[in-house]
């Protein structure tokens, strides 16, 4: 019997984020999106998302959603078929880079919300799609739509994320590693570390978009996705 696949959306995103791949792989395949906002830590995420999800599945996480997907990986990596992580960072924050996000938080409790939004989700991540400006404001849609209280709490379990190196190293089932190649905060070279990491890991890049290929290059991120599920 097929895995189920399982969405995780990146930070302020739902299901929206991957409503092309939702679109063409329900005709096939049972699908579900696994929010990220059901705790204050990625492992509180993890626990709460694996008391939902069925006992086989195909994760497929983009950002933050990675970071989740990591961490079911190191707690239950029996259920997990295989994985695909899309701008996804195995390190954990810097004290620096954690550092960065207070004044963010400090910004969006003084009514700040559209301001800091928009510096998350800069139309200059995004590739040269011709849809580039309807992609920008669903982006900024989905994550008004969360509002201001989820992005406190995905802020801080970014914070305290921990390093998954070691997970990835000891993945067994097939892993897709895919960016688009005009991402410049997510470059290239940080994917193709990961996918060393990894001695089963496939790494796809796709030339014409910036960090949200799910939207950008719809048929070039399913068809690279449909691949991965097929591999044995």
């Amino acid at each position: 019997m097929r895995e189920t696949i399982v969405f995780l959306p990146e930070m302020m995103c739902d299901a929206r984020l991957f409503g092309p791949q939702l679109a063409e792989f329900s005709q096939e395949w049972a699908v579900m999106i696994a929010p990220v906002t059901l705790g204050e830590r990625i492992e509180e995420i993890a626990s709460n998302l694996l008391d939902l999800m069925p006992q086989s599945v195909a994760l497929i996480g983009q950002g933050m959603g990675g970071a989740v997907a990591l961490e079911i990986m190191r707690r239950a990596s029996n259920r997990v078929q295989r994985a695909a992580f899309i701008n996804t960072n195995v390190f954990a924050e810097t004290p620096q880079q954690a550092a960065e996000r207070d004044p963010r938080i400090a910004r969006v409790k003084a009514g700040k919300f559209s301001e800091v939004l928009a510096e998350e989700f800069p139309a200059s991540r995004l590739g040269q799609s011709p849809y580039k400006h309807e992609i920008s404001d669903l982006l900024l849609q989905m994550a008004h739509d969360l509002g201001p209280e989820v992005y406190f709490n995905q802020s801080r379990a970014m914070q305290r994320r921990r390093d998954q190196q070691g997970t990835l190293r000891k993945a067994a089932m097939p892993v897709q590693i895919l960016c688009g190649a005009q991402d410049v905060a997510m470059p290239v070279k940080r994917h193709e570390f990961l996918a060393e990491l990894v001695p089963t890991a496939e790494l796809s890049i796709i030339d014409n978009a910036g960090f949200m290929p799910s939207l950008e290059a719809p048929d070039a991120m399913s068809a690279i996705l449909r691949t991965w599920l097929k591999r044995s």
